[in-house]
């Protein structure tokens, strides 16, 4: 049974929860947020939309976290969503710039660990905005592969089999190597 915490090395992935609220509407207002959705209606509409998330998250159907510190400061948010069959979305992926650099690659591993090995499934699909340029890098570096574009968007597929190989490279980012 998932407890609502992945546990990491250096930080842990929490569940948001309505009192995230003013930091998830804070986050996605920094310049950082460019590349995700526009959420500019403040931090009342973002209450109810965490209440319907949570009506997702239950079923099963969606996991928002908060990337936090070992001392339970919030640094970022990510979202795991829009799955089908044996794939699933992630994004909505935003770090504070006085966040570590490894805290990425650390918040990505929990997706994936969680994903892959908790939730069983077998591929990841997801979109980078074409201007993205840091985003688009770290992906295509961590083995994503770019299946198509429109004239936002480049389209993402990463397969567990991909991320087994990847994730040799950066066991030392890992809490639990079992």
């Amino acid at each position: 049974m998932f407890s609502g915490i992945l546990v990491g090395k250096n930080i842990n992935l929490r569940l948001v929860e309505v009192s995230d609220a003013k930091f998830i509407y804070d986050m996605r207002q920094d310049s950082k947020s460019k590349y995700l959705s526009v959420v500019n209606s403040g931090v009342e509409s973002q209450v109810k939309w965490i209440q319907e998330y949570k009506k997702r998250e239950f079923k099963g159907n969606e996991y928002y976290f908060v990337i936090e510190s070992k001392e339970k400061e919030s640094l970022g948010l990510v979202r795991l969503y829009d799955f089908r069959d044996d794939s699933f979305c992630w994004g909505s992926w935003i770090i504070k710039d006085n966040a570590p650099s490894s805290y990425a690659i650390e918040s990505v591993l929990s997706v994936y660990d969680f994903a892959f090995y908790e939730l069983g499934f077998k591929k990841s699909h997801f979109d980078v905005r074409k201007n993205n340029d840091k985003v688009i890098a770290f992906h295509k570096r961590f083995g994503a592969i770019i299946i198509g574009e429109d004239n936002e968007n480049y389209y993402f597929n990463f397969t567990l089999q991909e991320y087994n190989e990847t994730r040799k490279k950066y066991i030392k980012f890992v809490a639990y190597n079992g």
